[in-house]
């Protein structure tokens, strides 16, 4: 309703306009069935599935939609959620930690940090929703473990078997952090050919492709090694954990060289 008055001439006058519409849909808008891309990952998009983790891993999750992720909190049941290990008494609520990419409202991330998990395998579950209604879900698993001590796991080289470069990987529980690498390249004999020493930064739990231990397949004299098998064992050392060591060791691997 409306009130209005004229002070000069002492006048006054009332009315009201019923035309506001609440609610509703627009009919000119684009059909759209199709919910959210949602991709869940720890600390980094580096991170791969059942990959390590420390005990406080921050969760990472990538989201994209035509129409816009959902994140107002106004829409009961249509939140931005995660759930840990199935424990939906306790779901997280991600919509304050949502951030759209620049000048793009159609994709965005979060960053939510997770505390003082227990050691061992875990799983979380993210759903999403856009401005649309649909919804969708991602998914993903991790191994927490002690910060105590360095912890390697998925060493490989790749390409293997190569002819005349490889690149050494592996997952560890030292993220964001130099690490001193060591490979040592033995014959099947076991006399040791080769071995690399680098300082390499490590932002998530997992070296990559573009990010790794690059060997041309010489032995310590520059000489081409063989083709052949060969065995291999990573040690990995924090750069920055001063007098305390934090150091570990991965099993023997194989790799092959062909010429």
């Amino acid at each position: 309703s409306y009130y209005a008055a004229d002070m000069n001439m002492k006048d006054d006058a009332a009315g009201s306009f019923e035309g506001f519409i609440i609610g509703g849909t627009d009919p000119n808008a684009l059909a759209d069935e199709q919910g959210p891309r949602v991709e869940v990952f720890m600390n980094t998009e580096d991170f791969v599935f059942g990959g390590i983790t420390s005990p406080s891993p921050v969760l990472l999750v990538k989201l994209e939609d035509d129409n816009g992720i959902n994140v107002v909190g106004n829409s009961i049941g249509h939140d931005l959620t995660a759930v840990l290990d199935q424990n939906t008494q306790n779901t997280l609520i991600l919509n304050d930690f949502y951030e759209a990419a620049l000048d793009d409202h159609t994709r965005g991330e979060v960053r939510f940090p997770l505390h003082d998990l227990a050691v061992g395998r875990h799983e979380i579950r993210v759903t999403a929703w856009d401005v649309a209604n649909n919804v969708s879900e991602g998914y993903t698993e991790f191994l927490v473990v002690e910060d105590e001590k360095v912890i390697l796991d998925h060493v490989l080289n790749y390409p293997n078997p190569f002819t005349t470069s490889t690149c050494f990987l592996f997952e560890h529980n030292l993220h964001g952090q130099d690490l001193d690498v060591l490979v040592q390249i033995y014959t099947v004999s076991g006399r040791l050919v080769k071995s690399i020493e680098q300082r390499i930064f490590s932002p998530g739990d997992r070296l990559s492709r573009d990010n790794c231990i690059a060997w041309d397949g010489r032995d310590d004299f520059g000489e081409p090694l063989a083709k052949g098998v060969y065995l291999y064992k990573v040690k990995v050392r924090s750069a920055s954990s001063g007098e305390t060591l934090l150091e570990g060791t991965s099993d023997f691997e194989k790799l092959v060289i062909l010429k």
